[in-house]
């Protein structure tokens, strides 16, 4: 089996911490396991610090110094690992989907931040706000765009998104905003660079109905599952807990559209906006 990925301290603060750790863990002659055990959180839990798939929090920090005796070494580094353009809610969320192998997302009501264009990040940004400065509505469309950049790369991440119908229906932003959208995710989909599937209102009830779900994989790090709602996300990595999303996601393919039926149903609703402007 092969061992772990190295990890390249300088790419980053939080690669810098998993580096580290994995040496002072190593050092202590202690496994993932062991460490976990002594700071009350998984084995696995460990690797994806130690791969830099999750941030370290202070309380964690605090804890792992008394434990491996690295005289504050971790605690004092943790807050630059931490800073981020994101959201708190999103952030490690965020930061995760950056280096994941596999996206797989449902999307009850939005199109999905990775697949949004300007125009319809601005629209939701502005609902979201209504009231807040231009300044900081154009950070936080830039910030998704940035987002976006990693379909830049032809083939990782593999993207799979399965959009209720909804998203295609409601009118974020006008006519004009939606048939440029819309026209953006059929244009990906067409160069093969993601997976899209259009789940029907005429499907009924189905097993995703309490909300979003994003399911991600990483090369050398274990899985996790991101679900959020108004202001809130939770990112987790309980192996029962992942087989039921995943088992949810296998449900969502098995009630949605074809890709073939998606593209077609998706160009058609970007050809009917364009008439409705």
């Amino acid at each position: 089996m092969p061992g772990p990925k190295p990890l390249d301290p300088s790419s980053s603060p939080r690669a810098l911490l998993g580096a580290e750790l994995r040496h002072r863990r190593e050092q202590a002659g202690l496994t993932q396991d062991e460490l976990g055990l002594r700071l009350f959180v998984s084995g696995s839990f460990i690797g994806q610090l130690e791969a830099g798939t999750r941030r370290m929090v202070p309380e964690y920090a605090r804890l792992t110094d008394d434990i491996l005796g690295t005289d504050g070494f971790f605690l004092r580094n943790c807050k630059a690992a931490t800073k981020s353009k994101y959201p708190d809610h999103f952030a490690e969320a965020a930061e995760a989907e950056a280096i994941a192998q596999t996206i797989k997302e449902y999307a009850p009501l939005l199109i999905p931040g990775l697949l949004q264009t300007e125009a319809y990040a601005r629209a939701v940004f502005r609902a979201y706000q209504p009231t807040a400065m231009e300044e900081t509505i154009d950070e936080l469309v830039a910030a998704r765009l940035d987002r976006a950049r990693l379909l830049a790369h032809p083939t990782t991440p593999l993207l799979w998104a399965v959009l209720d119908e909804a998203v295609l229906r409601r009118k974020v932003g006008g006519a004009g905003v939606m048939a440029e959208a819309l026209g953006h995710i059929a244009a990906l989909m067409r160069r093969h660079r993601v997976i899209a599937q259009v789940l029907p209102f005429e499907a009924g009830a189905h097993a995703a109905l309490h909300g979003a779900l994003k399911l991600m994989t990483f090369s050398d790090a274990p899985p996790l599952a991101y679900v959020d709602g108004l202001g809130t996300g939770r990112l987790l990595d309980d192996p029962a807990t992942l087989a039921r999303h995943e088992l949810t996601y296998d449900l969502l393919l098995a009630s949605a559209l074809s890709p073939e039926a998606s593209l077609a149903l998706i160009e058609s609703a970007a050809e009917a906006y364009v008439h409705d402007l």
